[in-house]
């Protein structure tokens, strides 16, 4: 199988251009429904959201999904129903396990433009405590294993020409948050993602025979979000 590219102007868009929210839905979501791209191993969701200063959503519930959250620009003001109340800036991770229920609001809490990636993924349990989590600075090369699931977050900062190594998984997917890169002879934009199996995370490159992995190289510098999946949704 050939390892599937999405590019993001093929992005669905949503959000409410009045009231200062444009989203980017890398898979169906709300109103854009497409029974071919429903989701990816765990990842349901991975939306990118531009708020104008004020401009936010407001209190909306969730359950049964884990809803991690990375910051490229700006400050993103979190408040949920059991209390927390944060601010996440770029470098934080941020985890809500929405579990058997939770409510929040989501606003650009800063004077300037706000861009995040928000990601759903389907938890390994149901009906579990709602849980919260903030991991302020993650540093590069530092997994964030995400609980109740089979699944790893891997943060990648490059400078030109900086590489990195893919992570050998079931699913892997690869979302450039800022700048661009190459992977497998293809050039990554920010915006746009890549689909890989496990055949494909286990193929070597020709560029770099030596290596053993499949790898991103930045090219002008990148941001990287790479998800490491091993399983995909059970339900019921």
């Amino acid at each position: 199988m050939a390892q599937m590219v999405w590019r993001a102007e093929d992005r669905y868009r949503g959000g409410d251009q009045q009231a200062g929210i444009d989203t980017r839905h890398a898979f169906s979501f709300s109103g854009f429904y497409d029974p071919d791209n429903v989701g990816f191993g765990l990842l349901v969701a991975c939306n990118e959201e531009r708020l104008a200063p004020g401009a936010g959503f407001d209190e909306h519930p969730h359950r049964d999904v884990e809803i991690v959250t990375w910051v490229v620009e700006g400050e993103l003001e979190h408040r949920d129903s059991a209390g927390h109340t944060t601010v996440v800036r770029p470098g934080d991770v941020q985890r809500l396990g929405a579990g058997s229920g939770v409510r929040h609001t989501e606003r650009n809490a800063g004077e300037g433009p706000l861009r995040f990636v928000q990601m759903w993924l389907v938890p390994g349990a149901f009906g579990t405590e709602p849980e919260y989590e903030l991991v302020r600075g993650i540093a590069d090369n530092t997994p964030f294993a995400l609980p109740r699931t089979e699944a790893v977050l891997h943060v990648r900062r490059l400078a030109d020409g900086e590489r990195t190594a893919v992570p050998q998984a079931a699913f892997v997917y690869v979302h450039v948050a800022r700048g661009r890169a190459l992977l497998n002879g293809t050039t990554l934009h920010q915006g746009d993602a890549a689909r890989l199996t496990a055949e494909q995370a286990d193929q070597r490159s020709t560029e770099a025979a030596v290596q053993s992995e499949l790898e991103l190289r930045a090219e002008g510098g990148a941001e990287l979000l790479l998800w490491e999946m091993h399983a995909e949704p059970v339900y019921g």
